[in-house]
């Protein structure tokens, strides 16, 4: 058995959660080898929406301003139409602010209630190649793409994987392997972990093409989704570049895909189709998320429709959350708990967000259902089906689009992490549609401005850091607590009464990934107790009020493998 390590860290499947975990992981230090067996990156669109969570960490990891240069313009309308085709005055229209104007509301904001950073539409074949570039020049990181996982072995200290190539197999020693590698993840499949839930739910057609005249030709007005009332539950979606653009729908496999474009436009214009793919949509949560020095993320630990944007976003979500954790236990610092408290963590999170992301489709779902062959007539009839399909979709499909309490309003409140406050959040608590902005144990810290102008999280390190509104806190116990473990401590000390106003406390302990393991007043009084706040927040203490993953009611009976 070999003991010598190659690498800290393998990740499997560089998507946007692979890719975003070596990132992390090789800021930190960590030597990552990220493994894809594709030859290279996405070639056609699949997501399209980086949320303002996702926006916020990409700020983080330094590279936020270059995806924004690949996605739409700020001054873009973001609006959203339900159509019976692209010529027809649309049924109804839902507005949404662009990038520029969400921007101007951000910088007025004093309560916290706004994001740092509005969210992007980008495709992800647009992303992918950015985020290549950004591991590949990231120290510590190496990328291979070609070359593909086909097994893997681990023992007490160590994970032995089997990669092949087209010159062939070899191993590689990690100390730890993450999964990220999709739906269909073979790390997941050899550790036996099944998914629950609700499988192959609809399988519908995604037709690619290319238009130069499209997008400039709507008349009713730009958008980033053209919703079709029709029975196919069609949808154009404008790519970044908005001159590639995707119309998804439940068509046979006989269909004429060029003419199904061209009827749902309804006035001649260029198309070129570029790809076509068939694809089933899930609602499916892993039982678990680790195995010993194993661990899974994104897609392979959580399938979601894609109505509400929650898949990548919350791969992004895993990557963040395990990357300091592996890191921390790397470096030597990291107690037991610290990876003991990934699964709970985000698999709370992720069976919340399978939830979420249902209710978004049944919304879309809702005003569909009332859709008819009439829709498109000139009838009293046709008129008729029309203004119901207006009036639902005005209501319903807001769904889809207004999830921000699902976005920044998560919390891990009950890891082990996380002090304790009575009064605790309960997944029941966590807002869909509506955000409100705290700082109890356990949530991303609100964003706020400083009276110098500079944001709140802008400030703060890439580890753990004690940030003092007072200005005058005696820290140098806390300080003191965190060397002894060897763990990373930044101090951010600033008399910032605007910001105690919005978070309610004076001294925040925030973790590596921005969300508050600790809040208060003054530190405790008990030098033991100011340990103890240390060693929760590395996991070095009892990890037993950890939620076990078996301990929580699972929603997702069916059991289905990918």
């Amino acid at each position: 058995m070999r003991t010598e390590q190659d690498y800290d860290v393998v990740v499997a499947g560089a998507g946007p959660t692979g890719f975003t975990l070596a990132i992390d992981l090789g800021q930190r230090g960590v030597r990552v080898l990220l493994v894809e067996k594709d030859p290279t990156t996405k070639q056609f669109p699949k997501m399209d929406r980086s949320n303002a969570r996702t926006m916020e960490i990409f700020r983080r990891l330094g590279f936020v301003d270059r995806v924004r240069e690949l996605g739409y313009p700020a001054d873009n309308p973001m609006d959203v139409f339900v159509v019976t085709r692209l010529v027809d005055p649309p049924l109804t229209m839902l507005e949404y602010p662009s990038v520029a104007e969400h921007r101007e509301v951000i910088a007025a904001a004093t309560d916290g209630s706004e994001p740092l950073e509005p969210y992007q539409l980008v495709s992800q074949n647009d992303l992918e190649p950015l985020l290549r570039e950004v591991a590949e020049a990231t120290q510590g990181v190496t990328v291979r793409f070609g070359c593909e996982l086909v097994g893997f072995a681990q023992d007490d200290d160590g994970v032995d994987v089997v990669l092949r190539t087209a010159a062939g197999d070899e191993s590689v020693r990690a100390g730890y392997l993450a999964g990220c590698d999709g739906g269909a993840s073979p790390v997941r499949k050899q550790l036996g972990i099944k998914l629950a839930g609700r499988g192959n739910l609809i399988e519908q057609r995604q037709v690619t093409f290319r238009s130069e005249g499209l997008y400039d030709s709507i008349k009713m007005g730009k958008g980033r989704h053209y919703y079709v009332a029709d029975l196919q539950g069609a949808v154009f979606i404008v790519q970044g570049s908005r001159t590639h653009i995707t119309l998804n729908a439940q068509l046979p496999p006989e269909a004429d895909l060029e003419a199904e474009v061209r009827s749902r436009i309804g006035f001649e214009t260029d198309v070129e189709l570029v790809n076509s793919t068939t694809w089933r949509l899930h609602l499916l949560l892993a039982e678990r998320y680790r195995d010993r020095r194993v661990f899974l993320a994104g897609d392979a630990a959580h399938l979601v429709i894609p109505t509400g944007g929650l898949g990548m976003n919350s791969g992004v979500g895993d990557a963040v959350d395990l990357a300091w954790k592996l890191a921390g236990t790397v470096h030597g610092w990291g107690g037991p708990g610290l990876l003991d408290s990934y699964e709970p963590e985000r698999r709370r999170v992720g069976e919340r967000n399978v939830r979420a992301s249902g209710w978004a489709a049944e919304g879309l779902g809702l005003w569909r259902a009332l859709v008819t062959a009439d829709v498109a007539e000139a009838t009293s009839e046709g008129e008729r089906v029309r203004a119901e399909v207006a009036a639902a979709a005005q209501v319903h499909q807001r769904r889809v689009h207004e999830m921000i309490g699902v976005e920044l309003g998560y919390s891990y409140a009950g890891s082990a992490l996380v002090a304790h406050e009575p009064g605790e959040e309960r997944d029941s608590d966590w807002e869909t549609t509506t955000y409100t902005p705290h700082t109890r144990p356990g949530v991303r810290v609100p964003h706020v401005w400083r009276k110098d102008g500079s944001a709140v999280q802008d400030v703060v390190g890439r580890d753990f850091t004690v940030l003092d509104l007072t200005g005058r806190a005696a820290l140098e116990p806390l300080v003191d607590a965190f060397a002894d473990l060897g763990a990373p401590l930044s101090v951010v000390t600033s008399d910032e009464p605007d910001v105690r106003a919005a978070y309610g406390c004076s001294l925040l302990l925030l973790r590596p990934d921005l969300h508050v393991a600790w809040r208060g007043k003054a530190l405790p009084g008990d030098p033991a107790a100011v340990a103890g706040l240390a060693a929760m927040a590395t996991g070095q203490r009892d990890s037993s009020r950890i939620w076990p993953a078996t301990g929580r009611p699972n929603a997702y009976a069916e059991t289905i493998g990918l």
